[in-house]
């Protein structure tokens, strides 16, 4: 390798033929290594949802650009219902414990199994937690249980509910994870219809979010959430159960029905909304706030103090 080296150095017109012959190759183009990739089976670089969209001519827009407040929650996010555009987020896809947010999609996967005239018998008084104090060969339709489900959040009718499922408890959680999966909720997944603190047990704001704007859609469930207080009985009329809602915004917003409370000690405090203000609906979400109620209410006030809908330019082709 030396001795050609210095042949090539003793030969002028040799070494200037061997640079020019260089320059030429490395003009040639070389082959395009994306072309060699089927982009076809590759993974998308936005997360799809499986909600319809509506056009474009209701979107949301922060026309003052006046940042969202500080907040003490681990996450949050506000998205807007219709179109499912993110108005504020933080740490939104961070996978989070539920609490008892957990029950919307108990409540969703219920509706969607059972009527509500199905009448189900309380085999064992689950006194975990939050309750609305079923007794045990109590009988008692499956609508009542929804009330105490999502009104008093009581995590024996989360249970009652889930055994009563063909498949027994087990099989409830299986359609619960399963409905997750058909609404392309990839991380979340659940391990109780309670939202009691455990191992794979979890779900993100950006999650709860949809499966919140997922759930509002069925009047039944948005009746419910609704309700601030009620009196259910057994089919009997003889063991009666008065139920009061814990999100003490319900009444006090203008606007907002709903959705679920939540709380554990590893949680921290849990809170979904529905607030709809002439034709603009939005979801806010906090997980693991030290003020959920504040703070929501914090969230809503500068939504719409801050955004408008406005008619987005049309679609050129």
């Amino acid at each position: 390798m030396k001795n050609f080296l210095e042949f090539v150095k003793s030969q002028p017109q040799l070494k200037l033929k061997l640079v020019l012959t260089f320059i030429f190759l490395s003009l040639i183009p070389a082959p395009n290594y994306y072309n060699s990739l089927d982009l076809s089976s590759s993974h998308p670089l936005v997360r799809s949802v499986n909600h319809p969209l509506i056009s474009a001519s209701e979107y949301p827009f922060n026309h003052t650009g006046l940042p969202a407040p500080s907040l003490s929650a681990r996450s949050a996010i506000i998205i807007d219902v219709n179109s499912k555009a993110i108005l504020f987020q933080k740490n939104s896809d961070l996978k989070l414990l539920p609490a008892s947010t957990t029950k919307i999609m108990t409540g969703l996967v219920a509706l969607e199994t059972y009527d509500l005239d199905d009448i189900v018998t309380i085999d064992t008084a689950n006194g975990t937690g939050q309750t609305m104090e079923l007794e045990v060969n109590e009988r008692i339709t499956v609508e009542s249980l929804l009330y105490g489900l999502l009104v008093q959040s009581a995590n024996d009718a989360a249970t009652a509910l889930a055994e009563f499922h063909p498949d027994g408890h087990d099989g409830f959680i299986v359609a619960m994870n399963q409905k997750a999966q058909d609404l392309h909720l990839f991380d979340t997944q659940f391990a109780n219809p309670s939202g009691l603190d455990a191992y794979g047990h979890y779900t993100t704001v950006h999650d709860l979010s949809l499966l919140a704007a997922q759930a509002m859609e069925n009047p039944i469930f948005k009746r419910i959430v609704s309700t601030q207080g009620i009196t259910v009985s057994d089919v009997d009329n003889s063991i009666f159960h008065e139920l009061e809602a814990i999100n003490q915004l319900l009444g006090e917003i203008p606007g907002l029905a709903g959705i679920k409370t939540g709380w554990t000690e590893l949680a921290g405090e849990c809170l979904v909304t529905y607030t709809k203000r002439d034709t603009h609906e939005i979801i806010a979400v906090v997980l693991g706030s030290q003020d959920r109620f504040g703070e929501t209410r914090q969230l809503i006030d500068w939504t719409f103090a801050n955004h408008q809908w406005l008619e987005a330019p049309a679609a050129t082709h």
